[in-house]
Formats: C-alpha cells, structure tokens, sequence
C-alpha cells in the first residue's frame, strides 16, 4: 500500500510540475504576442522579447538560476541530454516517418469519421510579415516549452514508476486538455502525438530531437492553418464525402494503402533506434567497467 501510494504521489507531482513548466513558458509567450499584435503591428518585435525570454527559461529548466537546491533536480527533470550522431539521425528518420503515419491516418479518419474542423482567428488587418514572424516563432517556442513540460519534467518520473505506455497516456490526455481545440474525438490524436514524440524522448534519454520533431510538425500545421484558415487535412469537407455514404473509394484506398507502408517503415525506424539505444547503453557500461578497472 505505501509503495501504491508513493507510485501515486509521485504521478501527481510529476503532473503538476508539467502544468508549471509549460504555463511558465507559454503564459508569457502569449501575453507578449497579444502586446505585439495590439502595439506596433507593423513590427514583429515579439519575436526578439520572445527568444530572450525562450533562453531564459530553457536556462532555468536546465539548472540555472535560484534556488540552487532544485539546480540539479531541474537538470535531471529537463532530460536534454546530449546523444550521438546516429541516434540523431535515426530518432529524425522514425519520427518523421511517425508524423508522416499520423496525417495519413487523419486523412483516412477524416473519410470514416466527422472530425472537428480548426480556424485561425480573421488576421487580415495585422501585416503579413508580423503574423509569419511569430507564426515561425511560435513553433519552436511551443517545441521547447512543451517538449519539456511533458517530455522532460512530465513523462520521465512516470515511466520509471509505471513504464512507457502508461506515461504516454497520461501524457497524451494533459496534452489534449491544455490544447484549447480539445474535442472528445480528438484524444487519440493527441495520444499519438506524445507517443511519436515520447517514445523518441524513451529510447534517447533526451528530449532534444523530440524538440526538433516537435518544432518541425508545429510549423506543417500552423502554415496550414494560416494559408488556408483551417486544416484541410483534418476535417472532411462534409457528411457526403463519408465512406458509409460515397463507399471506398479508389482515394480513400491509396491512403490506407500508403498509411499501411508508412507505419512499417515507421516501425522499423523505431527498432533500428531502440538497437541504438541498446548498443549505448552497452557502450556506456564497457566505458565504466574500463574505468573502474584502472582507477
């Protein structure tokens, strides 16, 4: 019972200091962009007050900074630890692919289901260089924030009390309710997302490729948000272009058809990592024995 009751103790502060984490990066980030859009429009001056403030806090959830008591507890919590080349490479090459998977799947969903359709708020009297100036912004802000929150401070106590997929779910679902275009059906879309981004943080011990991935996926969605005034890729255009109605088309079969080679390929980029992973840590335990063995 007492280790029940530390387990659930320990998901609840990991938790809260998630919720602490990205509102004390985002908070900020969103009163400044609002102050930008009302004062001097015609000049994108967020985007430098936003970086210094984005270099700040990453400081600060890396260990710098006061209190010095919680330095190395900060530091720990980030998880932006360094990682080799090939790990680099292959957490790119599987987590792109993921995010490839994930559109396709939307695409196949959007013609089975009614998926909820996103807007972006009428912009047409702020200048054009201003809303793409933090547009650009804004993806790497939510990359570093969010990585860290859910990845870092989040999802990493959780996995090593409760294992992966539990802490990808938990993740997942605080993910989608501070999302403020949260709907029901949406969970596990939201779901998917952290485990593309949680598995990559899982077999590197490091969120920095999640932040990269993150950052890349934000600027796909919100470019289309923008040129566009609502994901296309995410909403049927209506009850009529359902399969139940027009059947399965020769379109909806090549997205299933592609979905399905993807999420093969997907799955084999994420093995290849978790050999990376393994040799590593083989790597990391020869280098100590060696070390132990001269000293």
């Amino acid at each position: 019972m007492g280790d029940d009751s530390g387990a659930a103790r320990d998901v609840v502060l990991a938790v809260l200091s998630g919720f602490v984490a990205v509102a004390a990066g985002t908070l900020p980030r969103n009163l400044i962009f609002l102050a930008n859009l009302r004062y001097a429009a015609t000049i994108p001056w967020a985007v430098p007050v936003s970086a210094a403030y984005l270099y700040v806090f990453w400081r600060y959830m890396g260990g710098r900074g006061l209190p010095e008591s919680t330095a190395r507890w900060r530091r720990e919590a980030l998880r932006a630890n360094r990682i080799s080349g090939r790990a680099w490479a292959w957490s790119l090459v599987a987590g792109s692919l993921a995010i490839v998977a994930l559109v396709l799947a939307l695409r196949v969903a959007n013609r089975m289901v009614m998926l909820p359709q996103q807007y972006v708020a009428d912009l047409s009297r702020i200048p054009r260089v201003t809303v793409w100036a933090l547009l650009l912004m804004g993806a790497p802000i939510a990359g570093v924030v969010e990585e860290s929150a859910f990845r870092g401070y989040m999802q990493a106590p959780i996995e090593r009390r409760w294992g992966l997929p539990v802490a990808i779910l938990i993740t997942g679902t605080i993910f989608a309710f501070v999302h403020l275009d949260f709907r029901p059906i949406l969970w596990p879309y939201y779901v998917a997302v952290s485990a593309i981004y949680g598995t990559v943080a899982y077999l590197t011990n490091s969120i920095l490729p999640a932040i990269a991935l993150h950052t890349c996926g934000n600027l796909y969605s919100n470019s289309l948000l923008l040129l566009y005034r609502q994901a296309e890729w995410q909403a049927a255009p209506s009850r009529a272009a359902l399969i139940w109605r027009t059947g399965a088309d020769r379109s909806f079969w090549e997205h299933v058809a592609a979905l399905a080679a993807v999420t093969a390929a997907m799955a084999w980029a994420y093995a290849v990592l978790a050999r990376e992973r393994t040799k590593d840590a083989a790597g990391n335990s020869a280098s100590g024995a060696r070390t132990r063995a001269y000293s």
